[in-house]
């Protein structure tokens, strides 16, 4: 009995850990994909993986995140759940090529 109550009270926690995963590569100054279309109402876990040499910070004012990439490394951000919209990032280094936008629907 004790291991269904205790079952039961881990299945919420298992349902959070399963997130939307997504990829987000930064080579030549650039975010790959520029646009990534997410499902509004989910948590959304961005691996964003730096292919070149030099740091890359990625920032979001509307996301209100900002995180250091180093070079040649990978780091991880999580957003949302995100209300049906459009969600502007960019490389805070490179803010003329490193652009990208999520959109939620």
């Amino acid at each position: 009995m004790r291991a269904l109550a205790f079952a039961c009270l881990m299945f919420p926690l298992v349902s959070l850990a399963a997130d939307l995963e997504l990829g987000l590569t930064i080579k030549d100054h650039q975010f790959s994909p520029a646009e990534l279309k997410v499902p509004a109402g989910k948590k959304i876990k961005l691996v964003v993986h730096n292919q070149d040499s030099t740091p890359e910070e990625f920032e979001s004012h509307e996301l209100n995140r900002e995180k250091l990439i180093a070079g040649n490394g990978k780091a991880t951000v999580y957003v949302g759940p995100l209300a049906p919209g459009k969600y502007p990032f960019f490389g805070e280094f490179n803010e003329k090529t490193a652009r990208g936008l999520i959109v939620a629907e």
